[in-house]
């Protein structure tokens, strides 16, 4: 096939298919890999995505941390008289430890939830990716598109002189002229339209780039590319293996398993031990032994576990929990897979569409009105069918680059499912 332009997906974080030299200032994006790296630094989304994870990453060291000691103090409004003498005040501190094992579940449980929230905050910069993407090749389609209406529009100018020519030499006729105005004014409007059309796209991008939305932005350029050939199979396989919504479930799952291990660990008390000392003054009567000594008591005390329906009932919770998580991962599974087949039928439609018009409709087009203005210049056609032909090529040449930013967005989304680069087959 001759130039059919498809990016390679495996590139398409850190290259792009339409880009300009990289700006000297490091805010200002040239390139798609530029707008990638902005978007990944400034998107506040994305910041907020990341606090969540710092979040989930903090409960870590909570979890594993014993209760805090807790000290008593008491001090004797009316002293208590001893046979070894009055006591004045007493103190005291203890510690609660938690059953064998409640430590460890209580720990894992933020473990996995914090790996799941990292999941989660790969999941969601890769959906940023794909906004970035998106928006970018439609920037770069409003740019072909208007250039291609600029283009036609001076083929027009070229036909109305062309018009002009020959109504002078009276071999034709005034309709000529005016059909060319007509359609000259028509395809103004149209240029103007896509003109205008630049301040919204351009908007949406600095969005996304927590950029000032009036910010200017330089058109991209298209740039040469390999035709991609996705490896459906391999596609398929990854996604069940790399993608971060599936793997921030099973992270989930690993997490309800520790809930549940901790739930079952309430049928068990927890050990409070501590020690307190009482302050004794001296003996009133003489000679008596241990006189003033202070008593220091070791205690230990736990909590009963009563009431035995409530821990029940936690982990029938935890464990219907953990189903819940198991549903949500297969129908999570069984959702992408169908979604990756949608996308294969996109992108094996936009090339062939691709290779239709590029080797066949844009060239045959191209030809009509190349044969059809010879024509309508020795009278062998008259205006309406020279008009027709440019007209087609307009559609032909618009309706391509529109199938070009539709395989290019099919291949950013079929990047978001796989968690990053697509594997290619051998063309």
């Amino acid at each position: 096939m001759k130039r059919i332009i498809f990016i390679v997906a495996a590139a398409s974080v850190f290259g792009s298919a339409f880009c300009q030299p990289a700006a000297a200032d490091p805010n200002s994006p040239g390139s798609l890999a530029d707008y990638l790296r902005i978007a990944a630094t400034n998107n506040a989304g994305l910041k907020s995505s990341f606090e969540r994870w710092r979040m989930a990453v903090a409960k870590i060291p909570q979890a594993k941390a014993l209760a805090d000691p807790r000290f008593t103090y008491g001090y004797f409004i009316e002293e208590v008289e001893t046979r070894t003498g009055p006591q004045k005040q007493r103190l005291g501190l203890s510690q609660a430890f938690p059953w064998f094992g409640v430590i460890e579940a209580r720990s894992g449980a933020a473990a996995t939830a914090a790996q799941a929230a990292y999941k989660r905050y790969e999941g969601d910069k890769l959906k940023l990716f794909r906004q970035v993407k998106n928006a970018f090749y439609e920037y770069g389609y409003l740019y072909e598109a208007t250039e291609i209406a600029r283009e036609n529009l001076e083929l027009l100018k070229h036909f109305e002189q062309v018009a002009q020519v020959r109504y002078r030499t009276a071999a034709a006729s005034h309709p000529d002229i005016i059909r060319a105005q007509i359609e000259l004014a028509m395809l103004e409007d149209r240029l103007t339209g896509l003109e205008n059309m630049r301040s919204p796209i351009a908007s949406g991008l600095n969005a996304l780039l927590n950029r000032d939305i009036t910010a200017s932005l330089d058109w991209p350029q298209r740039t040469d590319t390999v035709a991609a050939v996705v490896d459906e199979a391999a596609v398929t396989m990854l996604i069940a293996e790399r993608n971060p919504e599936i793997a921030a479930l099973q992270q989930d799952i690993q997490s309800s398993r520790h809930r549940l291990r901790l739930a079952q660990k309430r049928y068990w008390p927890d050990v409070t031990l501590g020690v307190d000392w009482i302050q004794t003054d001296e003996a009133r009567a003489d000679g008596v032994w241990g006189s003033g000594r202070d008593p220091v008591i070791a205690m230990m005390s736990f909590n009963i576990p009563l009431w035995g329906n409530s821990y029940k009932a936690g982990a029938q919770q935890a464990r219907a929990s953990m189903r819940s998580v198991r549903q949500q991962k297969e129908q999570m599974q069984l959702d992408l897979s169908a979604r990756a087949a949608e996308i294969f039928y996109r992108i094996a439609e936009t090339r062939r569409k691709a290779a239709l018009y590029e080797n066949t409709l844009i060239p045959k087009g191209k030809e009509m009105v190349n044969v059809s203005e010879s024509s309508y210049r020795t009278g062998g056609v008259d205006f309406l069918n020279l008009i027709d032909a440019q007209r087609k090529l307009l559609t032909f040449e618009v309706a391509y680059q529109r199938i070009l930013t539709d395989h290019l967005q099919a291949l950013a989304e079929l990047e978001t499912l796989t968690g990053g680069a697509i594997p290619l087959k051998a063309n």
